[in-house]
């Protein structure tokens, strides 16, 4: 599948997609394929406050459960319910299912994350 370019994705399988001032995230398709089927998304906090690299949620599947970690400083502002209501939208879509919304503290930090072609070369690593 060929990643959309309109987002930056992390090493840690998200994915993350500008809309105004603030930012989706979501998980890309390789996280989705590596899970299985997705059948739990939760902990999300709206008002949390995160650190790049912290975690921000959990999702589960019928094969293990895996940590979702904010790529960027900012705080969640949503959380997507039709994600948590049906939890299968990430395997079906991906790079549409967005999981929260984040406030970044500084939207510069959009730019250190990686871009599509970046994000093919690493993602099996690891």
């Amino acid at each position: 599948m060929s990643l959309p370019n309109d987002r930056r994705y992390a090493k840690t399988h998200e994915w993350v997609l500008p809309e105004g001032e603030e930012y989706l995230v979501g998980i890309t398709d390789h996280a989705q394929e590596q899970l299985g089927d997705v059948v739990y998304v939760g902990d999300f906090q709206v008002g949390a406050t995160l650190q790049a690299g912290d975690v921000a949620g959990l999702v589960e599947s019928v094969k293990a459960a895996s940590d979702i970690f904010a790529p960027i400083a900012g705080t969640i502002t949503a959380v997507n319910e039709a994600v948590i209501d049906a939890p299968e939208l990430l395997n079906e879509e991906a790079y549409e299912a967005w999981i929260y919304r984040l406030r970044p503290d500084n939207t510069a930090d959009w730019q250190t994350l990686l871009e599509g072609h970046e994000y093919d070369a690493v993602k099996d690593e690891g």
